[in-house]
């Protein structure tokens, strides 16, 4: 199950290619209501990456059943940082910092999927279960992008495998 979970991670950054690699500046910015734009659901990706989920990860390796405090949706996105909001740098970025949460989680020793971390509202879980929860937390994402830009990955895929008539 482990080995699945970690695949499915390190399928993502494709998956987010796939889906914006053709969509322009005005759709990935498109406001929706209440919800992030394309472009912020992008950063998220990468911010969340390096800000909560690989701390939380490396948290729960290094440390007994440490206390994890995740960032506030809300809160990061009035004031994340846009330097590099460019959609080949955020794909770029994300692939990155993805790559260096894989490369952990190959390393993992059978012994360490059970060690346990807990938050201020949950009991402890286990790194298999944070990593199955992320899991989650990328299709939640891919999803909402799809949403977005109006296509799903196996759409864009099969569009593009299409030879030209």
């Amino acid at each position: 199950m482990t080995s699945a979970l970690i695949d499915q991670l390190a399928a993502t950054p494709k998956s987010l290619a796939h889906l914006v690699a053709e969509a322009p500046d005005v759709r990935l910015d498109a406001a929706n209501g209440d919800s992030w734009s394309a472009r912020t659901v992008l950063a998220h990706f990468r911010d969340d990456e390096f800000l909560c989920m690989r701390v939380a990860l490396e948290r729960m390796l290094a440390e007994t059943n440490p206390s994890l405090k995740f960032v506030d949706g809300t809160d990061w996105a009035a004031g994340r940082n846009t330097t590099r909001d460019r959609k080949e740098l955020l794909l770029a970025d994300f692939a990155l910092q993805r790559q260096a949460s894989i490369s952990i989680l190959r390393g993992l020793r059978a012994d360490d999927w059970a060690r346990a971390g807990h938050t201020e509202t949950r009991d402890p879980f286990t790194v298999e279960q944070f990593v199955a929860a992320w899991v989650r937390h990328d299709a939640e994402h891919v999803a909402q992008l799809e949403g977005l830009l109006g296509e799903t990955v196996a759409a864009v895929i099969e569009r593009r495998s299409r030879r030209p008539e």
